[in-house]
């Protein structure tokens, strides 16, 4: 298994594989940026991992909030994002981390109910942009990134087709 991880900031590539595929023991072989480790791991409760490597033990905790992830070793908290890329989750959160121009598109037939921002409005990513009313359900439309309203596509009133652009974010 091969993840995108980041601690505090830092990236790296970790590949995690049974240290003896037909034992499955608990064992692992796991490379971080070329470098390879034996560990032994241990799920002793939810979100906490017993691990030895190179005969010192280390607890390891996960505490996740609604936006974070931390993971605490022994004593000392570090901010971490683990991103799978075969996951489809992944691969459209760093498309999204990229820079360059990102169009808001309406996601299903619908109706323009309000557009939340301007053309040269600063947007923040995850901010409302536009509200787009399908089947009596309102959907908020929110930014992929932060950046600058290039372009607004769309009014209210307007009908939409699925796929159609409505907002330019640059």
């Amino acid at each position: 298994m091969n993840y995108d991880v980041i601690i505090d900031g830092h990236p790296c590539r970790v590949e995690i594989a049974h240290a003896d595929p037909v034992r499955k023991d608990g064992r692992w072989r796991c490379t971080v940026d070329g470098r390879t480790l034996m560990i032994d791991a241990l799920l002793v409760r939810p979100n906490v991992l017993s691990l030895i490597i190179g005969g010192v033990s280390y607890e390891v905790k996960r505490e996740r909030s609604a936006s974070e992830t931390h993971l605490w070793i022994d004593s000392s908290r570090y901010g971490t994002e683990v991103r799978d890329p075969r996951s489809l989750h992944s691969r459209r959160a760093a498309s999204n981390d990229a820079g360059g121009t990102r169009k808001i598109v309406a996601p299903m037939p619908g109706k323009v109910v309000r557009v939340l921002v301007k053309e040269h409005d600063a947007v923040e990513a995850g901010q409302g942009v536009v509200v787009v009313e399908a089947m009596k359900m309102q959907n908020e439309l929110k930014s992929p990134k932060q950046g600058i309203v290039q372009k607004v596509v769309t009014a209210e009133g307007a009908s939409v087709n699925a796929g159609d652009v409505l907002l330019v974010i640059e």
